[in-house]
């Protein structure tokens, strides 16, 4: 079997990005791994960490080898201004997205079979005037695919409906085309990817109680219900809609591979509560295969060396698993 390559983005270059990938260039992979950022950044980081570290930069015309301890092969991209640790420049919010650009290139060109990215500050691209509302939609604009959202760990696997949307948007944004749309590619990928022959998926409701019978709301009786009862007909297993405040209960976890929640805030407390800094967010419906960090940013601790990169680890590992399908 072919060695795979996986591409990571650091990420903010102010942020614990740079950090946690040099981290995990301290043990062998089964991969190649190549780091689409800026070669000075981390090796001024590396520096700062104490880090000694073999720099290559990646050569796309060699077949692709496991990762040795001790190097990083890196794709250069150029920064606009050197960074500061703890400090957001909004000079080099347009590198950022460079490096997600070339990331996805590279695995549209079956040049790299995977992209595993570092938390970005979603803030600062904004205040560049670049439209970001994060690397899930990014990619789908991208790549093209619908994107659903998945975060999992060892015991626990969530997935939404609708991603980053502020609160007083989500209701109007659930429909019976997007759940039907959502919940089939849920259902496909957890087949393709995840090898579940018949995957058991459990639905929250939207409002409170999963509406009180139309008491505390009607997307359950009028879109949700309707959806879940045309998907079973077709052979998705799908229970609901569910109170989400009973649907994380383990009696309810041990019978379902997944909980669909209707939005991010309803569904990734609990998950990431269960399993935060080990999480990986999983994009689902791309034509590419794309991991993710669960934590942010972590301004405070960027160049210090406290930085726990369990949970890239995590993400790396995911990626790999999903080439070897």
């Amino acid at each position: 079997m072919n060695t795979p390559r996986i591409v990571i983005t650091p990420g903010e270059p102010a942020g614990i990005g740079p950090d946690i990938c040099l981290q995990i260039c301290a043990q062998d992979w089964p991969c190649e791994i190549i780091f689409i950022a800026n070669p000075e950044l981390l090796k001024r980081r590396a520096k700062l960490l104490g880090l000694e570290i073999n720099f290559q930069i990646a050569d796309f015309s060699q077949p692709a080898y496991p990762h040795s301890m001790g190097s990083m092969i890196v794709y250069p991209v150029e920064l606009a201004t050197q960074e500061t640790c703890g400090k957001l420049d909004v000079n080099n919010a347009q590198y950022i997205v460079n490096t997600l650009e070339t990331a996805a290139q590279l695995c549209m060109d079956n040049d790299a079979q995977a992209i595993v990215t570092g938390p970005v500050q979603k803030s600062i691209i904004n205040d560049a005037g670049i439209k970001f509302s994060g690397h899930t939609e990014f990619f789908a604009d991208y790549c093209g695919g619908y994107p659903v959202m998945m975060l999992a760990t060892k015991k626990l696997r969530v997935a939404l409906v609708t991603t980053h949307l502020p609160l007083k948007d989500i209701s109007k944004s659930i429909t019976r085309s997007l759940l039907k749309k959502v919940i089939t590619i849920l259902h496909h990928d957890l087949q393709e990817k995840f090898g579940l022959s018949s995957p058991r998926i459990a639905v929250c409701g939207l409002n409170p109680h999963a509406g009180e019978g139309g008491h505390l709301g009607n997307e359950e009786i009028e879109t949700i219900q309707p959806t879940l009862e045309l998907l079973r007909k077709k052979g998705i297993q799908l229970t609901g809609p569910l109170p989400a405040d009973t649907a994380f209960n383990p009696s309810i976890l041990a019978e379902h591979d997944i909980v669909l929640a209707m939005y991010h805030d309803q569904g990734l407390p609990t998950l990431k509560y269960a399993g935060f800094g080990e999480a990986v967010n999983i994009t689902l419906g791309l034509p590419i295969t794309r991991t993710s960090v669960d934590h942010g940013t972590a301004l405070d601790l960027a160049g210090k060396g406290q930085a726990n990169h369990g949970s890239l680890e995590s993400a790396l590992n995911m990626a790999i698993q999903l080439t070897l399908k």
